[in-house]
């Protein structure tokens, strides 16, 4: 069963109503315009750099590979992990260049949201061809 954040972020798709929602469709559409560009078959970091330079030439601030440390009791783990990409600040982008996208896939991101504190989170297949059938994936945490 779907955790209750990505069953809501299903639940915006196509309508607006998400947070950070004109971040993310610029954020989209960059990715779709790469995938048409350059086809499918790269490597994932080959389209991470690609979907950098677009997103860059439409104004965003595109910081990649970003540390996120991990808080468990009084232990902090200092660059647990790396996000792939944090658009603007407040969207978490997750590449994957993989056969089909796995319930860990969704988990990975939604893991980003909760110890970034951030709210959306995007997981995008290059792999999926074309990206809009079943490649792109909104991920919204909520406090509940």
């Amino acid at each position: 069963m779907k955790p209750h954040s990505q069953r809501i972020a299903e639940e915006a798709e196509g309508r607006g109503d998400f947070p950070h929602a004109a971040v993310t469709e610029s954020i989209i559409a960059a990715a779709i315009k790469v995938q048409k560009a350059s086809g499918p078959g790269l490597l994932e970091s080959a389209y991470q750099a690609c979907l950098i330079h677009e997103l860059k030439k439409g104004g965003h601030a595109v910081p990649s590979q970003v540390p996120l440390d991990i808080q468990y009791d009084d232990l902090r783990i200092e660059g647990a992990y790396r996000m792939d990409l944090l658009v603007d600040g407040v969207v978490v982008v997750e590449l994957k260049t993989v056969d089909h996208l796995l319930d860990l896939h969704h988990a990975q991101v939604f893991s980003y949201l909760r110890f970034s504190g951030k709210e959306v989170g995007l997981l995008l297949n290059f792999w999926s061809w074309p990206l809009k059938d079943g490649g792109i994936k909104r991920i919204v945490r909520t406090r509940t």
